[in-house]
C-alpha cells in the first residue's frame, strides 16, 4: 500500500531531477530556456511546500533518506538554478562561481545548518526573481503569486513559527575551535 510518505519522497527525488535539468538547460539552451526554467521553478516550489506536507500528514510516520535529506535537495535545486543563470549568461560567471566556492568552504568547514542552508537559497531565488520580473514580467507574476499564496496559507505559521525559527537557528551554527598552535 502506497502511503503519503512515499508519494513525498517521489515529489523530493523529482525536484532533485529539476535542478539536473537545469543545469542541463543552461548548457545546451542558454536564455532561451528561461520560461521553461520559469515553470520549473514554480513546479519546484509547489513540490517543495507539498512534499513535507504529504510526509507530515502520512499514516505511517518513518524515515528515508531522501525525506532526511530534503533541506540538500532544496540547497541543490537553488545551486542547478545558480548554474543554470551562469550558463545561460544572465549572472557573471565570477560572481555565480565565486558564491558558490565561498557557501562550499563554509559549509565543508561548519556543516550544513538548516538556517544557513536557507540563507544560501535566498539570494539566489532573489536574483532569479529579479531577473524573472525583469525579462519575463508576465511570467514572473506567476511566480511572486505562489510565494503570496504560500505565505497567506501558512500566516499564522509563518511570522510566529518560521521567521523566528530561521533567525533563532543561527545560534546553531557553530565555528569549530581554534587550534592550539602552540607547539
Amino acid at each position: 500500500m502506497i502511503v503519503a510518505k512515499q508519494i513525498a519522497d517521489l515529489i523530493t527525488f523529482t525536484r532533485l531531477g529539476i535542478a539536473i535539468f537545469m543545469v542541463w538547460l543552461g548548457v545546451s539552451h542558454g536564455s532561451d530556456a528561461l520560461a521553461l526554467v520559469i515553470w520549473l521553478m514554480l513546479s519546484d516550489w509547489v513540490g517543495d511546500f507539498l512534499d513535507g506536507n504529504l510526509a507530515r500528514r502520512s499514516s505511517r510516520q518513518y524515515h528515508t533518506w531522501i525525506g532526511d535529506h530534503d533541506l540538500l535537495v532544496d540547497m541543490s535545486v537553488a545551486a542547478g538554478l545558480l548554474i543554470y543563470l551562469v550558463a545561460a549568461h544572465l549572472l557573471n560567471p565570477w560572481i555565480g562561481w565565486i558564491y558558490l566556492v565561498i557557501w562550499s568552504v563554509l559549509f565543508l568547514w561548519i556543516g550544513i545548518p538548516f538556517s544557513l542552508g536557507n540563507l544560501f537559497q535566498a539570494p539566489v531565488y532573489g536574483y532569479f526573481l529579479w531577473i524573472v520580473l525583469t525579462i519575463a514580467p508576465k511570467q514572473g507574476i506567476w511566480l511572486i503569486v505562489w510565494i503570496v499564496t504560500v505565505v497567506v496559507i501558512t500566516w499564522p505559521k509563518f511570522p510566529r513559527t518560521v521567521v523566528p525559527n530561521f533567525l533563532l537557528g543561527f545560534r546553531e551554527v557553530h565555528l569549530p575551535p581554534k587550534r592550539d598552535r602552540q607547539k
